[in-house]
């Protein structure tokens, strides 16, 4: 039987949110009969790289679900590991509304730093990503000069070997993914609860005016209110 595994990324910093979104993580690891497991080890390195980390797992599991720790996840949510073929990397694209400009931008960045490819658009995120054993080889290990440090990080650097070596990517819909700015006017302002994974990413979430951990706070209780996680 294949293994499958979800992994988050955190450390005691962001407490005041995990405590909250832990459990539905878990519960959806349960779901998809998957391995629920959290890096906290840098490895002396960028946070964001803990990814990296993935490489050394492919040796124990067949896919792996990268799914950031400031995510709700709904009871809808279907199983992500049935509904993506093997050989594909699953992801939304980042590049959409308000976030377009600067994430072509960055794009751009990737290409001078380490070499012109082609890839103009599609900025993966992976803050709901899958990957596949045959993926391993984009998340070598990397000393910090070989990386990409500046803002998107490793979803700069991964979306970069992703395109460079002609990775098949499955595009998923906002609704894996939702963060802000998929409620906006040109997404037809939708609502976060319509989704399977509400992301509060960016450090601001959906309302730059209250804390991100408050938001979820609040989100959570309203989700629980209806049944819906």
């Amino acid at each position: 039987m294949k293994k499958n595994l979800i992994v988050t990324r955190a450390d005691d910093g962001v407490r005041e949110y995990t405590e909250l979104t832990f459990p539905y993580l878990k519960k959806y690891a349960e779901k998809c009969d998957a391995e629920f497991m959290v890096i906290t080890d840098t490895k002396d390195i960028h946070m964001h790289y803990r990814i990296l980390q993935f490489h050394e797992l492919f040796d124990d599991y067949d896919r792996i679900l990268s799914l950031d720790s400031d995510t709700l996840v709904l009871k809808s949510c279907p199983d992500i590991f049935k509904l993506v073929p093997f050989s594909k990397v699953a992801t939304i694209f980042e590049d959409k509304g308000s976030r377009q400009a600067d994430r072509r931008e960055r794009i751009k960045k990737a290409s001078e730093r380490f070499g012109k490819i082609a890839w103009y658009e599609g900025y993966i995120n992976t803050g709901f990503a899958l990957f596949s054993r045959e993926h391993k080889f984009i998340f070598e290990p990397k000393e910090e000069k070989e990386l990409y440090m500046d803002l998107g990080y490793d979803d700069v650097y991964l979306g970069y070997q992703i395109f460079k070596y002609g990775i098949g990517i499955h595009e998923l819909s906002y609704r894996f993914n939702h963060m802000s700015m998929f409620s906006e006017d040109w997404n037809m302002n939708a609502s976060r609860f319509d989704s399977y994974v509400i992301h509060y990413a960016g450090g601001v979430g959906f309302n730059p005016i209250i804390p991100r951990s408050e938001q979820i706070r609040q989100d959570t209780l309203l989700l629980r209110k209806y049944s819906l996680i």
